[in-house]
């Protein structure tokens, strides 16, 4: 029973350890996404432990593994309701009307059309944005353009790409192609009938992992450059997608900080996504950042509907004369700015893997 003990607290110090190696390869960066579920674990080493007090270095093992848990414990308070944040719910005579958006990766080969269209249907989102999604979403996804009359699609059959449908005026509209020309970003500048003008960014980066791409340099590249966009827009940005990553990453944090956004979950909730159908194994990684001047009402998932993802549904108001999310920004320093150019150039460098027609088989 002593070494079952010792090989999973051993276990937890290795995935606690791996992402703070400076390395890109997933092998290092996967590690960040399961922080919830290596904090479990290692709880549960914890509590397995005290089956085993009588043995002599007993009180290491368990006092390093104490350390392990509070040291992951300071970062995710920041993702649950016990965080203490100002938090502004009502909007004023100064905002706009409630707008309502839906994030989905629908995964291009769920074939099952009806349900996203059902969950559109549903929740009556203002906006809505759709990754993963090919010509046949394309071509299913327009029994939908009666009510939603403004969009911009960039369809793509390497599961990256994306269409975006708005009841909401787009005034002008842009695809970035920031790291490699085969992964997109949708820029949109929208107009609401109340006058309330602001800018719209979806984003899909591709993945670190055994079997997408080897590095997150493409990742990290892609998310940075993106945030380098935005912090020279003067207008209210929202920012959502499948970011592939998690808000505690080092990436997300020079993204945040570069962009001058704002994350919603800080004192709201993790808002897991991904995987869908293993609510155990199940990640943040479908995320949203948004300016000082949108004001987050309600942020949660909702159903699933046959993606390997759950979509994201976002409620929120636009008021440009309430300063009170102000001191939520944080800006970054030179060494951050340096470290972030090298991580576009390296990002710009990388060559991905990808095939232009991606097969489920």
């Amino acid at each position: 029973m002593w070494e079952i003990y010792i090989c999973l607290a051993s276990l937890g110090i290795i995935l606690t350890i791996l992402p703070k190696i400076p390395s890109s390869h997933w092998i290092f960066r996967v590690a960040d996404f399961g922080k919830i579920q290596i904090n479990y674990f290692i709880i549960f080493t914890f509590i397995f432990g005290f089956g085993l007090y009588n043995h002599e270095f007993w009180w290491y093992v368990q006092a390093l593994l104490l350390l392990l848990i509070a040291y992951h414990s300071f970062t995710l308070i920041k993702y649950t309701r016990f965080f203490p944040i100002k938090s502004i719910k009502t909007s004023g005579k100064t905002s706009s009307n409630l707008i309502k958006i839906i994030s989905a990766n629908i995964y291009q080969f769920n074939k099952d059309y009806n349900r996203f269209i059902n969950l559109v249907h549903k929740h009556k989102p203002h906006l809505f944005l759709t990754m993963e999604s090919n010509g046949e979403w394309e071509n299913a996804l327009k029994v939908l353009e009666n009510d939603y009359p403004f969009h911009h699609k960039v369809t793509l059959e390497n599961t990256y790409g994306m269409h975006f449908y708005s009841k909401i005026k787009i005034e002008k509209s842009t695809t970035h192609f920031f790291i490699a020309d085969d992964i997109p970003s949708i820029e949109a500048h929208l107009k609401t009938e109340d006058g309330f003008e602001f800018v719209f960014f979806g984003i899909h980066p591709p993945p670190p992992s055994p079997t997408e791409e080897k590095t997150s340099k493409e990742r990290d590249g892609d998310l940075l450059s993106v945030a380098k966009r935005v912090k020279d827009i003067e207008k209210p940005v929202l920012v959502i997608g499948d970011f592939n990553n998690v808000a505690w990453s080092k990436s997300s944090s020079l993204f945040r900080k570069l962009s001058h956004l704002i994350d919603p979950r800080v004192g709201r909730a993790f808002v897991s996504t991904f995987h869908a159908n293993y609510s155990f194994l199940r990640f943040p990684i479908d995320l949203m950042f948004h300016s000082a001047d949108i004001f987050i009402k309600e942020l949660k998932t909702l159903e699933k509907f046959g993606s390997d993802h759950l979509p994201v549904f976002c409620e929120f108001f636009i008021d440009l004369e309430n300063r009170e999310q102000k001191d939520r920004i944080e800006k970054a320093d030179s060494d951050e700015k340096s470290e972030a150019k090298q991580m576009i150039r390296e990002g710009i460098k990388e060559e991905g893997e990808r095939e232009r027609v991606v097969t489920e088989d």
